[in-house]
């Protein structure tokens, strides 16, 4: 989960200065310390550290702070609106051209997500009403159009390659052509990438944005490269400037030193964070510093999660099952259509780190995973129909038979019946969302 490490350390912190009743400056500068090593250790860059720190520091030992009602709070949402600044205090959308076709231009370094980024950006411009066109300007690395091809199939996004061309240029120039004369007024430009910055890559690039004059210059960064991605930034701004910047592989990244250092480095904003590797656009999330910084506290994203949910469960669906548990009907066929609604939405230990105080709650250390939900579905699966609309019945020789057909254990077919009559008793109190109590019997589930 992203930045897993880092809201781990920084709850256990917080949680120390909100169980004392007065602080001391000593208490603060003691907190702060760890703060920063915190930070360090999630591999944000040490100046971005230096500096961020320094500015709580002086709003925090304020005596208007430490003699406040609640000094721990106090602090606490300094640190908070420190970090939101940090990461860039509000959202910064994509913005759009006055005379179509508006040109986005995606550069970076060879495997940072580049090519994919394009594709799914491609899907989310269709989503809002766009008719994109990729433009395959990568001759370089081996079926490198081929893969954007491909992509442009998955999301029903034409893509331009040229006639056999190898000068990345006149690829540009014809596909702003092509998508004039086809009605697109999209088009976002695939570049090529090398292993590391090089003169070569650069005059190319700046080429290209001479030759179209792109209305945003989008600069793909790999979250697990951390404080390299402040190295390459500062030089993709300084050879080529940039406009904004999509982070990739942020839910594979436990530190997130790249996203906490990038905006600060070069003061251009983040636009989109890529959050799983699914080819659903949606896990190309918009970048809103406010609900990321809410989310490395530990105190959730609840906005983020409903968005997420409105774009996956059905409202017809939905009323069903909330008439359902009101009646006390909810069977684990229900519960086995919900599942499969819920992993449309992304990892589960994603959704978890968006609800709040879900980061006080210990999982299991090898986390909620794909497989652990895969073997929930198993033994639901190995049910008869009858028994997933009435488990009650299942006595040892069935549950033996359930567990044999899942390829489960009894003792996990038990702990499964348990957790969902924990469930089913939890729901008769809510129908409107998940409280802590609630996660703790869904956590159980895995």
């Amino acid at each position: 989960m992203a930045f897993e490490n880092l809201s781990a350390k920084l709850s256990a912190v917080f949680k120390r200065l909100e169980g004392r009743g007065a602080l001391s400056e000593k208490d603060v500068r003691e907190a702060l310390r760890e703060v920063r090593l915190a930070f360090l250790e999630a591999d944000v860059n040490f100046k971005v550290v230096k500096d961020f720190i320094n500015k709580i520091t002086e709003k925090a030992v304020g005596e208007e702070v430490l003699k406040s009602l609640t000094p721990g709070q106090q602090v606490i949402k300094i640190v908070s609106d420190e970090l939101t600044a940090l990461l860039g205090s509000s959202q910064s959308k994509l913005t759009f051209s006055n005379k179509p076709p508006t040109v986005f231009m995606l550069a970076g370094l060879q495997g940072a997500g580049k090519t994919t980024a394009c594709g799914k950006l491609s899907g989310l411009m269709k989503k809002q009403g766009k008719r994109p066109l990729l433009a395959a300007c990568d001759v370089y690395r081996p079926a490198a159009v081929k893969q954007l091809q491909i992509l442009g199939s998955q999301y029903g996004t034409p893509v331009f390659a040229g006639d056999n061309s190898s000068d990345p240029v006149e690829i540009a120039i014809k596909a702003i052509e092509y998508a004039a004369d086809m009605n697109c007024d999209v088009v976002i430009i695939d570049t090529a990438g090398r292993l590391h910055i090089d003169e070569e890559l650069m005059e190319e690039l700046s080429k290209i944005k001479q030759a179209v004059k792109p209305q945003e210059i989008l600069l793909t960064i790999d979250a697990m490269t951390g404080q390299d991605a402040v190295t390459v930034a500062e030089a993709f701004n300084e050879k080529l400037g940039i406009d904004g910047v999509i982070i990739t592989k942020l839910d594979g990244d436990a530190r997130g030193g790249a996203a906490l250092s990038v905006r600060a480095a070069t003061g251009k904003p983040i636009k989109f964070a890529g959050m799983g590797e699914k080819s659903d656009p949606e896990t190309l999330e918009a970048f809103y510093p406010e609900r990321m910084a809410s989310r490395i506290l530990g105190m959730g994203d609840v906005m983020s999660l409903i968005e997420k949910a409105q774009n996956v469960f059905d409202e017809d669906e939905a009323a069903k099952l909330e008439k359902k548990i009101r009646a006390q009907e909810f069977t684990f066929e229900d519960f086995l259509t919900q599942l499969k609604q819920v992993r449309k939405m992304g990892p589960l230990t994603d959704l978890i780190g968006m609800m709040p105080g879900m980061g006080k709650i210990n999982l299991p250390e090898e986390g909620v995973s794909e497989k652990s939900m895969n073997h929930v579905e198993a033994i639901i699966n190995s049910m008869t129909p009858e028994e997933r609309r009435n488990p009650q019945i299942l006595n040892g020789s069935r549950k033996k038979r359930v567990a044999n057909g899942s390829g489960r254990n009894i003792q996990e077919v038990n702990r499964l019946l348990k957790q969902f009559d924990e469930m089913k008793r939890m729901m008769k109190n809510f129908t409107g969302g998940f409280g802590k109590k609630g996660m703790r019997n869904i956590k159980g589930l895995f």
